[in-house]
């Protein structure tokens, strides 16, 4: 008994020196942390190695501590602390993420793979932090060998590598005229051939003595350049292509540099318009890769871009082309989105609502693909909002509809109407003041494409019926005196599956509240054969929106009568008693069958052979709900 006593004593001792040590060691992780935010990664390790002092299997303290060794460049100790940070813990992700860091900086790039192996093994969660770690890598591995190559090729006395070197000592002489430094410029440009030559460039200092050079910048940087400035300017574009193209290590240097940020937007605006093309060139360089997008993003204000790039629509060249590219490019980009909301109603609405206003004025193949560029940005909640809160937008938007000729138009505003008409499906996703106002002039638009020849016309003026209508029973009431209902049947009747899912959302919509859109349907419909014929497809969207509807028009006298001898009953009880995903599906196919044997007893009978009354029972609490 003593012996257990003395046992537990002693538990309770290490137990309460554990808790003690415990408290210290937090205490000096957090002195450690407050002097790593500092920068002062001295102290920050000191008190780090004191934490472990008190708490020696502390997880914490070891990554602490290697996050600062990674920051004194003491990579093998940075190693060496992450592995003891997973022996507290064999799933500690942030250490196998710093120990890829480590060996990164090291050049051990299959052991920093292996390390980010491990974090996606662990949470496969982290597959976007995994890519951006392996890109990493990737890219410097490349680098490396780049560099590597390049060394050989200048060794052997290749007399392009030279040549690099001794263009470059040459444009390093300071204080030269201004056409000098271009000229140099163009002869270097034309002796990077490839990575060797690009690669040379970056190891012999060519950025520096480019960005450093005083005349340079003077006569790149003037706001209003003479004939001198320009050719220099364009010489300096030319070269950063030839530089930029497929190497990412020069892309990354060039646009780190301090001066890109304010320069690239300057140069965009340039009222030269050479300059604006070979900018626009250059920036393609970057937009057109998954990295150079990312680069953009993180080292460029890109606030303004959205509004500088649609300026290019009132150009006549190819600019035009070139910047809706770009901006196709960056949309792929959820930081660019993002930054976009800052200019959006102040800058962007207001020059793309005169942009669609003026629609046959400016280029019409660029004009479309920048509308379904804005449709691609309302996938950002924001930007929609705002949109979609803009009357001058909608004006826009219905003044471009109207410019649609009925004898035809041509195949670039075509391009735009389909365009513009995408966009309006996007916008009324949300629901909005401006949206309250116009939806009788856009329901009466739509109704009037509906007779164009161009498929993809039709089916997203449906689209836009589908998602208007349900906002404005006044829209209702019009579409329904204007024919709506005929002209949905006989769409119904030879559309395809996402022209029919739009037309019997809009009928549905129609029948559920107004009563001549319901008798229509019974007359133009004869026994409902078009809506049976839906309820057999296998689009479940279609199926539902065609059970309500079958639901609002047998209220009619004598519809349900006219079903008598169909296999309605059975077609509505499969879908009732069904596992649709969408449960709207089996609540409107149940509704459809109360209604129906409501209105008409004797499909009871032909229920009561299929076995439902069951489900017809369960059914009735909807009709009732109704």
């Amino acid at each position: 008994d003593g012996f257990l006593a003395a046992l537990e004593k002693d538990a309770r001792e290490r137990a309460k020196r554990r808790k003690q040590n415990e408290r210290l060691a937090n205490a000096l992780k957090e002195k450690g942390n407050d002097a790593f935010r500092r920068g002062d990664y001295v102290a920050a390790i000191q008190k780090y190695t004191e934490g472990l002092e008190k708490l020696k299997d502390k997880q914490q303290l070891y990554t602490n501590r290697a996050q600062a060794y990674l920051k004194m460049h003491d990579y093998e100790k940075a190693i060496g602390d992450c592995n003891w940070a997973l022996k507290c813990d064999e799933k500690c992700i942030k250490a196998y993420f710093l120990m890829g860091k480590a060996h990164l900086a090291l050049k051990h790039f299959s052991e920093s793979r292996q390390c980010y192996q491990k974090i996606l093994d662990i949470d496969p969660q982290k597959k976007r932090l995994f890519k951006d770690c392996m890109n990493e890598v990737n890219l410097e591995e490349k680098r490396v060998n780049e560099e590597e190559r390049a060394l050989k090729e200048f060794q052997s006395g290749k007399f392009t590598a030279l040549s690099i070197k001794e263009l470059l000592q040459k444009l390093d002489k300071p204080d030269q005229n201004i056409l000098y430094y271009a000229g140099g410029i163009r002869v270097l440009t034309g002796a990077i051939k490839d990575c060797t030559e690009q690669t040379l460039f970056r190891t012999n200092d060519g950025f520096r003595i480019i960005n450093d050079n005083k005349v340079i910048r003077r006569g790149f940087s003037a706001e209003r350049k003479n004939t001198a400035e320009v050719d220099l300017s364009i010489s300096l574009l030319f070269l950063w292509q030839a530089l930029c193209t497929g190497n990412e290590e020069n892309q990354r240097l060039l646009l780190t540099h301090p001066d890109m940020n304010v320069r690239l937007s300057k140069l965009l605006s340039s009222e030269v318009a050479a300059i604006q093309k070979e900018t626009l060139a250059l920036i393609s360089l970057y937009s057109e890769t998954e990295n150079g997008r990312r680069l953009l993003v993180r080292h460029q204000d890109l606030s303004m871009w959205l509004h500088i790039l649609m300026m290019f629509l009132n150009s006549p060249d190819d600019r035009a082309g070139s910047a809706m590219s770009i901006l196709a490019d960056l949309t792929k980009e959820e930081s660019f989105k993002i930054q976009c909301r800052i200019e959006f109603s102040t800058a962007v609405l207001p020059l793309f609502s005169q942009l669609l206003s003026s629609a046959k004025l400016v280029n019409g193949t660029a004009l479309a693909r920048c509308i379904g560029i804005m449709g691609d940005l309302c996938t950002d909640g924001v930007v929609r909002k705002k949109m979609a809160d803009c009357q001058e937008c909608w004006q826009a938007c219905l003044k471009l509809v109207d410019g649609c000729l009925p004898g035809g138009n041509t195949p670039e505003y075509e391009e735009c109407l389909s365009a513009v008409l995408g966009l309006m499906m996007n916008l009324l996703l949300e629901s909005s003041a401006a949206i309250q106002c116009f939806a009788l002039d856009i329901s009466g638009r739509c109704m009037s494409l509906l007779s164009s020849k161009d498929g993809r016309i039709v089916t997203r003026a449906l689209g836009v019926l589908s998602r208007i209508l349900p906002a404005s029973s006044s829209a209702v009431e019009e579409v329904v005196k204007g024919g709506m209902v005929k002209t949905m049947i006989k769409i119904l009747k030879a559309g395809g599956q996402i022209t029919s899912s739009y037309a019997i959302r809009a009928l549905s919509i129609c029948t559920k509240s107004n009563s001549q859109a319901q008798e229509e349907v019974v007359k133009s419909d004869k026994r409902f054969g078009v809506l049976l014929k839906l309820l057999n497809s296998e689009n479940e969207i279609i199926v539902g929106n065609a059970a309500f509807c079958l639901g609002h028009c047998l209220v009619v006298p004598g519809a349900a009568t006219s079903l008598l001898n169909s296999n309605v009953v059975m077609v509505l009880l499969k879908h009732a008693g069904g596992d649709a995903t969408n449960t709207s599906v089996q609540e409107n196919a149940a509704v459809a069958l109360g209604k129906l044997c409501t209105a008409e007893p004797r499909h009871i009978a032909q229920l009561r052979e299929l076995n439902g009354m069951a489900i017809l029972k369960s059914s009735m609490k909807y009709v009732h709900s109704v």
